[in-house]
């Protein structure tokens, strides 16, 4: 066999990965043809067709599924190389983590802290969206972790892995004067800042609501913790936050305990590609032990102080 077209096969490969040849194009920054006419080239370099179509969607032939196969292979061992390589910059190695915007950025800084030296050996890059932008980047290798409010589903995505960090409870607060009643009846009193339904936090809310009979005014819905915490401290909104941290935000001026409660609660996860073990970053997280940290009673300050050298 003389030599194949890789551009060809990786155009394939996208367009099967992607579920679509439009998806795919947008991937590529190719027009919908472009892809369309590769595709073409390369089923006449293997002498049969990669797709059929099923209604209005491409499905993978038997000769497709078994080039897919081999190309998936290919091309993600590619980015493994290309992810070990660039692990360095200069004389550090990057460390590109996404953070949800649903978490709390404390609790995030002090997990992600857990695996920094402080020679300076890792170069850290932080990136902040949803949950489901985060997952897309990282099957696309424009990450190596993510820090997230909830697993990943290894069925929807072969390669990826999770584990779970810890979980603490979940408090509300609001600026003085408090409610009349007690709580959680309270909350029917005064609106409520919370995060958005999409996210964890936001699915747990709605049901807890429903389980406790209440039927809450809601100001406001945040993907952003930490906006929907600032919306609290100048507005007459009831707000939620890690139980952890009621001391600091009882320390702003005004601000009081609503209530607490262990039902709701806040989940860490990190999700990462199966061969970013080797990354030490990634294995420095998965090895440490958070226990005392989702308990509330790690100091700050110890955080990061005694992690080796990689």
């Amino acid at each position: 066999m003389s030599h194949l077209n890789y551009n060809h096969l990786y155009y394939f490969w996208m367009t099967q990965k992607k579920g679509s040849v439009t998806a795919a194009a947008d991937a590529l920054f190719l027009t919908p043809q472009t892809v369309t006419g590769q595709i073409r080239l390369l089923e006449q370099r293997l002498g049969g067709k990669l797709f059929k179509r099923k209604g209005r969607r491409l499905e993978a032939s038997e000769l497709g599924q078994l080039v897919y196969q081999y190309a998936d292979r290919m091309f993600s061992l590619s980015y493994e190389m290309l992810d070990i390589v660039n692990y360095r910059k200069e004389n550090q190695m990057l460390f590109d983590v996404g953070v949800a915007d649903a978490l709390s950025k404390r609790l995030a800084s002090r997990v992600l802290l857990s695996a920094i030296p402080t020679d300076g050996s890792i170069h850290l890059r932080c990136f902040e969206s949803t949950h489901e932008l985060l997952l897309e980047q990282l099957s696309e290798h424009k990450l190596d972790m993510i820090l997230s409010d909830c697993p990943v589903d290894s069925a929807q995505h072969a390669g990826l892995l999770s584990k779970k960090l810890g979980e603490c409870g979940t408090s509300f607060f609001c600026k003085a004067p408090l409610p009349s009643s007690g709580f959680p009846m309270c909350l029917n009193e005064r609106k409520l800042l919370i995060p958005g339904r999409r996210t964890a936090m936001g699915r747990q809310l709605t049901r807890w609501f429903e389980e406790k009979g209440l039927s809450p005014q809601i100001l406001g819905e945040f993907d952003d913790a930490a906006l929907m915490k600032a919306f609290g401290f100048f507005n007459q909104g009831i707000f939620v936050a890690p139980s952890i941290y009621q001391h600091e935000i009882l320390e702003e001026e005004g601000v009081e305990l609503v209530g607490e409660t262990n039902e709701l609660r806040e989940e860490y996860y990190i999700i990462f590609a199966e061969r970013m073990i080797q990354h030490p970053a990634v294995k420095m997280i998965c090895d440490s032990d958070f226990s005392a940290l989702f308990s509330g009673s790690e100091d700050i300050a110890s955080i990061g102080a005694d992690v080796p050298k990689c």
